[in-house]
């Protein structure tokens, strides 16, 4: 009982750290899809021609042949400080082709938005894409952030129940999102506003998949979190870190009908029947 209070205690610390910690960049949208820019993190740069950034057009021209096959891919190219790793997820709601034109797009597009920094992410409608001189896998990192927001407001008779079935929503999304496995953490649903509003939220959660469970459910519930901060009452947001993001609107966005089938667990291997009694042997009666 003590360790699992203990755990309980730490998990809504880091939760309460989170939210503090995850600075947000509010960008105003009124069109879908609420567009967000690529960061650039100023961490050190690279001189044009040299070996780093040969490193780094390499592996962005071979990234989308390192997809584990459910929208993630990981690389990286060069050895030493040259070295340069980086990571691209896609939404897992987009049919392959959608995906493999978000990335492809942003191998191009983000190292123009960032000239010579070795280190900058770009969020896209269907995807994400990050690099960096140093090994980004298996971290959560929650900044930078950034978030969109739709221009409308949700009306006022209305809003206590939004933000009631919202919350309510995300905390089933994020759950389901952070228990998808080592090949995808995402999900997505929808929930209906009280019996006289007409209004349904439509919800998406993902995170990268190589970062645990835990992890994943304190990323979610962080984003979240920053809502009634930096967009609360708006009809859609969305918020990006580079180890989860989430979205919702009041009209759908998402195609669950496209998402590749996770593989069945391995069957459970049957009981041996026991050995026969030896030849002569008595049973116990």
């Amino acid at each position: 009982m003590v360790s699992s209070t203990f755990r309980l205690l730490i998990l809504c610390t880091q939760l309460a750290l989170l939210i503090l910690i995850i600075n947000i960049n509010i960008t105003h949208a009124q069109l879908q899809p609420l567009t967000i820019p690529a960061f650039c993190d100023n961490k050190g740069n690279y001189t044009t021609n040299s070996t780093y950034q040969k490193n780094l057009n390499d592996l962005l021209s071979s990234l989308l042949s390192n997809n584990n096959g459910y929208g993630f891919y990981n690389s990286s190219r060069g050895q030493n400080s040259d070295t340069v790793f980086a990571i691209g997820l896609c939404r897992a709601d987009v049919k392959s082709d959608a995906c493999g034109k978000c990335l492809s797009d942003a191998t191009y597009a983000l190292p123009e938005a960032c000239p010579n920094q070795k280190e900058a992410i770009g969020w896209y409608p269907n995807c994400m894409l990050r690099y960096a001189n140093r090994s980004m896998y298996g971290l959560l990192e929650v900044n930078p952030a950034n978030a969109a927001r739709n221009t409308e407001n949700v009306s006022s008779a209305s809003l206590d129940a939004f933000n009631q079935e919202l919350t309510a929503l995300f905390k089933r999304l994020g759950s389901e999102a952070a228990g998808g496995g080592d090949l995808r953490k995402f999900a997505v649903g929808n929930a209906s506003v009280g019996s006289n509003s007409n209004i349904t939220i439509y919800g998406l959660a993902q995170c990268t998949p190589d970062v645990s469970e835990g992890e994943c459910a304190t990323c979610i519930d962080g984003a979240l979190g920053v809502v009634p901060s930096c967009c609360s009452g708006t009809i859609g947001v969305r918020i990006v870190t580079p180890s989860c993001n989430i979205r919702y609107e009041i009209s759908p966005f998402f195609d669950s009908t496209n998402e590749t089938p996770l593989p069945s667990p391995p069957l459970a291997t049957p009981a041996s029947a026991p050995p026969p009694p030896p030849t002569g042997a008595t049973t116990p009666g």
